[in-house]
């Protein structure tokens, strides 16, 4: 037997049984849409975040009050012996070359009030260099002055200016955040939510006052931008030496980097991807229950077409590869299936949630349409076997009786 004649054999086998043959063709589709969707949620949920720390700005470095033992995440509590204070900040930008911009941060929520409008709001305690360092641009007006640190002076997110002022030009116009008085000097353009905090609802006010405004002594974050990615490292031990001798030798800040931060999200991200799509790989091997059902079904059925098949000459060998094939034809049918819908789902789920990525990882889908393949082939074996090992006298008795 030629392989055009086994495979319009086959093909003429699975089309006599149409209604099984869909049946597991739709098992395995279903097994493969579910690998492409579920690999493409947490792929696209690595770039996001990967996107989100990227418009952080760029090689950056993170210091947090607290000691702490990490792998890239900043501790949600930590407690220090001293405090992180604003001339920390200027003392690693004077005495690091490395570090080209340095910006403290003060972070609090309180309520805005202009005229008869008020809502609650982020407000951020922060200088001049924050805006270079978060890439920011401004819709109007100024950003917050180098010259006056203490000044009681705001920049409104654009929101937060549309809310408390709508129609109207917020600049030199005065907002009351909490007991304080504040003077409009700018407005920053929209920028959405960037590593959870939606900057669109943001305040920003001179750090010095952020902290009177809180009641706080200690920074919640210093970020410090360094020249080039190559200086990372050194510019990190730098920032911890200089940091522990002003605070007496004592080792109690942490000092984060964007890559060790990305690596730890990523480590669970990836591991987060291969779960899902081991737990879509399961539907699969339901599916190849369903192909060997259909086949052993189709053996059953088919007993003297294979006795007639054999008294002709046909080989065990060529019995198998005929088994073989139709289970083949029907996995590999069912990934492609598969696979064009999982990509359309996906397609569909990004019009709808447009800031997630929906995209499959590389390996996906050669990997779901090649365990598709492997499983019919696996599951059909067994039938294959049993259809080879039938003698064409008794086979061909049987059917007649």
């Amino acid at each position: 037997m030629r392989l055009g004649d086994v495979l319009r054999f086959a093909g003429g086998a699975l089309r006599g049984h149409r209604l099984r043959t869909c049946f597991s063709l739709l098992g395995v589709a279903i097994g493969v849409a579910s690998v492409i969707l579920l690999t493409s949620l947490g792929e696209g949920a690595r770039e996001y975040i990967t996107g989100e720390f990227t418009s952080l700005g760029s090689n950056l470095l993170i210091v947090v009050p607290g000691k702490t033992e990490t792998a890239g995440f900043a501790p949600l509590v930590s407690t220090a012996p001293h405090d992180l204070t604003e001339a920390d900040a200027e003392a690693l930008g004077r005495r690091i070359a490395a570090i080209r911009r340095v910006a403290p941060l003060v972070v609090g929520t309180a309520a805005a009030r202009a005229g008869e409008r008020s809502r609650e709001v982020t407000v951020v305690g922060t200088t001049r260099p924050l805006l270079e360092i978060r890439k920011l641009k401004l819709a109007s007006g100024r950003f917050l002055p180098a010259d006056m640190p203490e000044a009681a002076v705001c920049v409104l997110g654009a929101r937060v200016q549309r809310e408390l002022f709508p129609g109207e030009n917020p600049l030199g116009q005065v907002v009351r955040i909490g007991d304080w008085r504040f003077r409009v000097i700018g407005v920053i353009a929209p920028r959405g939510t960037s590593i959870g905090m939606d900057l669109d609802e943001v305040v920003e006010i001179p750090v010095a006052t952020g902290l009177r405004l809180f009641n706080r002594t200690s920074l919640f974050r210093i970020l410090a931008e360094v020249g080039s990615h190559e200086d990372l490292a050194s510019a990190r031990a730098a920032v911890l030496e200089v940091l522990r001798e002003r605070h007496g030798g004592q080792d109690d800040v942490t000092v984060l980097t964007q890559d060790s931060v990305l690596a730890a999200f990523d480590r669970i991200l990836m591991a987060l991807t291969a779960a899902l799509a081991g737990i879509a790989a399961i539907s699969l091997g339901v599916a190849g229950l369903g192909i060997m059902n259909l086949m052993l079904v189709s053996v059953t059925e088919r007993t003297r077409e294979i006795g007639l098949m054999k008294a002709i000459g046909a080989t065990p060998a060529q019995v198998v590869g005929v088994f073989l094939i139709e289970a083949a034809m029907v996995s590999t049918a069912g990934g492609v299936a598969g696979l064009l819908a999982g990509v359309g789902a996906g397609q569909l789920l990004q019009q709808i949630y447009v800031e997630l990525p929906f995209r499959p990882p590389g390996w996906a889908g050669p990997a779901a349409l090649g365990v598709s393949c492997a499983v019919g082939l696996l599951f059909g074996i067994l039938p294959a076997r049993n259809a080879a090992r039938l003698d064409p006298v008794v086979a061909l008795a049987r059917r007649k009786a």
